[in-house]
């Protein structure tokens, strides 16, 4: 008898779905010291929570509970059952435990599988894609998304007369998850989730969390699943809970009744990671993509990460040391807009027409997403390199790391993408983009000075390539695109009298401040 042989799987962080009923009459008997008390302790370990100060990594969230089957919900990760053990029982300690009851709860632990990247469990094999390493790190140890609402249900794959998910050959199944992952990809930037396996941990096999501002996007993502094989034939389903986020503050005007989260307060109680450089949380950057069932593939805002998403260079990173050298001659190289912001930057062969109408179309889920910044289509200028080798780029700024690991996802599935900025980092060096904003009266002054130093680069020791790139949509919207053997090729040119003079002369003619990313 022939035996399947399973997907191998990887676990990272352990998840807990705490669901809590309070007892109403008791709260409104209680004395008013009392339910201060019970206020001020619940504060506390929720704020402590979502500050992850009880481990060294993770996050927590804090929902009220839609319906009869509970009303607050306490959504923990952390790297260990022993957190979340110590979690679970420190809040029993506190004044408002006396108040509610546990109404349910789920326990699972954050996984990815062999659909997702075979490479990734082979020993012989290294992932060469920088992009999916960080994607699968970020499924692994995942951040809870920064929407209001949340859809928590449980599932597992059908192990019936007619249909078993588990006699399906291995190719069989990654078809079916990879079709089934194609119509997540329509909910970008309006539905994200968190898949977790439970075999052996709880009474299904996978919790499913679904994120988003918008319930109804979350109605319709699952509405539209549930005529796809993959669930039609092979899913069952446990029940549903819903809920919608708040701010830990904001305890004590959700039990005296009022209204949550609160006018004019920050919405979701931003708050630090325990493996974050943020201060908040993000939209768009818990892609945690999955199926209904076995990890590996898109089920809304959730996708294989293929762009690099480094912008500025991370901290520690060989980017700061570059920031620091250019500032002392005189060029600014921080971040796109002096905010901390995370670039995708992706080239591709298809017509930038066709191009565009793609583009526009994930631009619209973008920008569903505070975190967003922007993404535009860059086409080569005549000034720029227009031989056989010109390509037109996309580019994606973001706040967050996660979120812009997110959208590379979706960015390279767009139409002949052909390389993606950072892909050859191993060999070369080079910015990412150095981005200009010309006053429309100095647009051509621009493009000609450009044309003087792309001479100049042509005869520099070091110098692969250098493009200048216009925004379809904006032609005083600039970036310039450069390659170089090594850093210290590119930074003799940077400390040269012409990029000196070029700077100075940029000052003149630029409606703001130059921008330059650097890879690093």
């Amino acid at each position: 008898m022939e035996r399947r042989q399973p997907p191998q799987t990887e676990e990272g962080w352990y998840v807990l779905h705490d669901f809590r009923s309070i007892d109403w009459d008791a709260w409104r008997d209680a004395p008013e010291r009392r339910r201060s008390q019970a206020i001020d302790e619940g504060i506390d370990y929720l704020t402590a929570a979502e500050n992850v100060a009880d481990a060294n990594e993770g996050d927590s969230a804090t929902f009220a509970v839609l319906g009869h089957k509970a009303d607050l919900l306490v959504l923990h990760l952390r790297p260990t059952l022993g957190d979340i053990d110590a979690l679970e029982r420190r809040f029993e300690h506190t004044a408002l435990a006396e108040f509610t009851e546990r109404a349910d709860s789920y326990l699972s632990v954050t996984e990815v599988s062999g659909y997702m990247s075979q490479d990734y469990f082979d020993d012989d094999a290294e992932m060469e894609d920088a992009g999916m390493a960080r994607y699968i790190e970020s499924r692994l140890k995942p951040e809870i998304p920064d929407a209001e609402f949340l859809s928590f249900y449980p599932m597992s794959k059908r192990r019936g007369p007619d249909h078993n998910w588990y006699e399906l050959p291995f190719d069989e199944r990654a078809e079916y998850l990879s079709n089934h992952g194609e119509i997540g990809k329509g909910y970008a930037g309006r539905v994200t989730q968190i898949i977790s396996g439970s075999l052996g941990l709880d009474d299904f096999e996978w919790g499913i969390t679904l994120f988003g501002d918008d319930p109804t996007d979350v109605k319709e993502l699952l509405y539209e699943m549930r005529f796809d094989p993959s669930s039609s034939r092979f899913a069952e389903f446990g029940r549903f809970l819903s809920a919608r986020r708040f701010p830990p503050e904001n305890l004590g005007a959700y039990l005296a009744g009022d209204r949550v989260p609160q006018e004019g307060g920050d919405a979701h109680g931003g708050h630090h990671h325990g493996d974050s450089d943020s201060s908040g949380h993000h939209h768009g950057g818990s892609d945690s993509g999955g199926h209904h069932g076995e990890s590996g593939g898109h089920h809304g805002d959730s996708s294989g990460s293929h762009g690099d998403s480094s912008a500025g260079g991370r901290p520690g990173s060989d980017g700061e040391d570059v920031r620091s050298e250019l500032e002392e001659i005189g060029v600014y190289a921080g971040q796109p807009h002096g905010e901390d912001v995370h670039a995708v930057v992706l080239y591709s062969e298809a017509d930038a027409d066709d191009l565009f109408d793609e583009v526009d179309g994930l631009r619209t889920n973008f920008d569903h997403y505070d975190t967003h910044v922007k993404t535009a289509v860059y086409e080569p200028s005549d000034a720029g390199s227009r031989g056989d080798d010109a390509e037109n780029a996309i580019v994606s700024l973001w706040e967050t790391e996660r979120a812009a690991n997110t959208a590379a996802g979706f960015l390279a599935d767009l139409p002949d993408i052909v390389r993606q900025a950072g892909d050859d980092d191993s060999d070369s060096w080079g910015t990412m983009g150095m981005f200009y904003t010309v006053k429309p009266d100095h647009r051509e002054d621009f493009v000609g000075t450009f044309g003087d130093v792309a001479g100049l680069l042509a005869d520099m020791d070091g110098h692969r390539k250098t493009d200048l790139l216009v925004n379809r949509e904006d032609e005083n919207d600039m970036f310039i695109a450069s390659r170089w053997d090594s850093r210290e090729d590119a930074m003799q040119f940077f400390r040269s009298d012409a990029f000196g003079e070029t700077v100075e002369f940029g000052r003149d003619i630029l409606a703001d401040r130059p921008r330059h990313v650097f890879l690093a």
